[in-house]
């Protein structure tokens, strides 16, 4: 598939596919038209005051959500203690943090039609929080980030969200710096109904 389709937000009937495959693995599903509307919803899933740890998400970055999340004093940022820490003194005290924050929010990288959610990592610091130690997880996803199934989501990975990545990566820490999928999270079922909420928004997000 070539690059460019994987800018295009997905038809309502795509999003129906994966909304009902999605749900039948396990995953609740909301669908947002717009960005105001997403944001709604994800104060509707997270209370004031709860323990929330932000991954890093140029989607979220988008929508005002990291700032907001750290910044307002509205909620217990894992990430605001986090830059209080030390990593070469408190890196196993930071680890365990990041781990099993009661609360994570991110986006991912692609979403299949027949209900599989794909993730990759450099570094893999987010998925202790998405695969087990987070009691909720929430994922903010533009439509466009659906795919047909799992080959076309790694394709997406490798020939589109890759490049612009390591665009950011370069832009944020200088030239040398670069970006690479060393670690991959495919969820196929989640055991604990309502523990990961997933919206769609219909709206051009993120890579």
């Amino acid at each position: 598939m070539k690059t460019s389709t994987y800018i295009l937000l997905a038809s309502d009937e795509s999003i129906e596919r994966s909304k009902n495959a999605l749900t039948e693995h396990g995953i609740t599903v909301h669908i947002a038209a717009s960005s105001d509307e997403t944001k709604q919803i994800v104060h509707s899933l997270i209370p004031e005051g709860a323990e929330v740890m932000t991954a890093t998400s140029t989607t979220l970055n988008q929508l005002g959500l990291t700032d907001e999340i750290n910044d307002s004093g509205k909620y217990n940022s894992i990430k605001s203690q986090l830059s209080k820490l030390d990593r070469e003194i408190n890196g196993l005290a930071m680890q365990k943090l990041g781990a099993a924050p009661d609360y994570i929010i991110g986006s991912v990288h692609a979403v299949t039609e027949d209900g599989k959610v794909i993730v990759a990592s450099g570094s893999g610091s987010q998925l202790p929080a998405y695969t087990f130690g987070s009691s909720h997880v929430v994922w903010v996803v533009s439509t466009k980030k659906i795919v047909k199934n799992l080959d076309e989501g790694l394709d997406r990975i490798n020939t589109h969200v890759l490049p612009l990545e390591d665009e950011r990566m370069k832009e944020v820490y200088g030239p040398k710096a670069g970006s690479r999928v060393n670690k991959l999270f495919i969820l196929n079922n989640e055991m604990h109904p309502a523990r990961i909420n997933l919206i769609f928004v219909k709206e051009d997000l993120g890579f």
